[in-house]
């Protein structure tokens, strides 16, 4: 296969107004995703990228179509393991979605013992792909976060920081590995865990404010997490010069539902909003994204739209080899080499993309402006600048 027929972006993106095979053959792929509860912003995000996944193979395959069936998994584990055992029995053939790592284990503990490949992008703890499944694969990881976080706190100069973590295995490890590497950078770095069931995060502000008095908070938890550290440090107003966070928080949805949260704050994306793309593979993956949903694409629904692609495409690849009913997908989705709207993605030994990297965004008056690194900024940074 050569370099251009493995750009997911181009053939199946191009042909998305051509019509279908109606002999096709369908396969059944199962989709657990958090679409109510705590997770559900993103998870919603991240199933309208498959929705836009499924239009753009089916449209441009020929030879084989997917169904996607979809269970909401409630952002709890339990639930999400429940959905993986139910998708089985409804004869998928593999299962795309989960998020949040806490969700992700169990679930992919599930399909892995029905011998069900697993992809995801909503899951980075490093115990995921440290238990050695030949059918668990995801398309990003905690390096491609702390690099992100570094580099930006590299580029404001700052000289000391607050970490606000928490203790889920995830954003700890993330939290742990930044301090340990702003420490060896020369910063002062404080460590404030919180349990995940906190709701009042005014104590921890507090403390940071009176006993810190760092130049930057850093958060390192999920959506509710971001607007309960946010809330706090509106009305405790906290002398420092930015804030930041990482995945979940600089999206579109964040903007729309906490505009008076927001404003100035940071974090990890992979594109701006509105959306501007300058690869051939991104650029039409945000039209195609705009003609299914009539709306502007986030970076949650990219993922979503590549860890997808990136299964239908194995799927295809088994099918026509003969292999997809003898255990051949996941052997197909470790021989992964495609170029994609996020780069390229190929999978280790352990299943995981060593090619994932992040940009640093911000919130500006509803947009999400990438102002790190230096060679892919859309606008200036406001610095210092705070939502209060």
């Amino acid at each position: 296969m050569n370099h251009a027929s493995r750009r997911i972006g181009l053939a199946a993106l191009a042909a998305f107004s051509l019509g279908t095979n109606a002999f096709a053959e369908e396969f059944l792929v199962g989709a657990e995703i958090p679409l109510t509860g705590s997770l559900a912003r993103i998870g919603s995000s991240m199933n309208d990228g498959f929705a836009v996944a499924v239009e753009a193979f089916n449209k441009s395959n020929g030879k084989h179509k997917i169904k996607l069936i979809t269970i909401d998994d409630e952002s709890a584990p339990a639930k999400a393991v429940a959905a993986v055992e139910k998708l089985a029995g409804q004869g998928v053939v593999a299962i795309t979605g989960g998020y949040g790592s806490n969700n992700i284990a169990p679930a992919s503990d599930a399909a892995n013992k029905l011998g069900l490949p697993y992809i995801t992008s909503g899951g980075v703890d490093e115990s995921l792909v440290a238990r050695g499944y030949k059918t668990f694969f995801r398309i990003n990881n905690n390096v491609g976060y702390e690099k992100a976080m570094v580099g930006l706190v590299g580029d404001l100069k700052l000289k000391s920081a607050s970490i606000i973590f928490s203790t889920r295995e995830a954003p700890a490890n993330v939290a742990k590995d930044v301090q340990k590497t702003l420490a060896g950078k020369g910063l002062k770095v404080e460590m404030h865990p919180f349990d995940p069931a906190i709701t009042d995060f005014k104590p921890i502000v507090n403390k940071v404010k009176l006993q810190d008095k760092p130049e930057a908070i850093l958060m390192i938890g999920y959506e509710n997490d971001y607007v309960g550290i946010l809330r706090a440090a509106k009305v405790l107003k906290p002398e420092v010069k930015a804030m930041i966070g990482v995945w979940s928080l600089a999206t579109p949805q964040m903007a729309a539902q906490f505009p008076d949260l927001m404003q100035s704050v940071y974090g990890s994306t992979l594109m701006s909003y509105p959306a501007e793309f300058r690869t051939p593979e991104g650029k039409l993956f945000a039209d195609t994204y705009k003609k299914v949903h009539n709306k502007e694409p986030d970076y949650a629904g990219q993922l979503g739209y590549v860890q997808a692609t990136v299964l239908f495409e194995a799927i295809a690849r088994a099918a026509d080899k003969g292999t997809l009913k003898k255990g051949g997908l996941a052997d197909e989705l470790r021989k992964t080499d495609l170029q994609t709207p996020i780069g390229r993605v190929q999978f280790n030994d352990k299943g995981d993309n060593p090619n994932f990297m992040l940009y640093m965004a911000q919130h500006q008056n509803g947009k999400i402006v990438i102002v790190w690194p230096s060679d892919a900024t859309t606008g200036k940074m406001n610095y210092p600048g705070v939502p209060w």
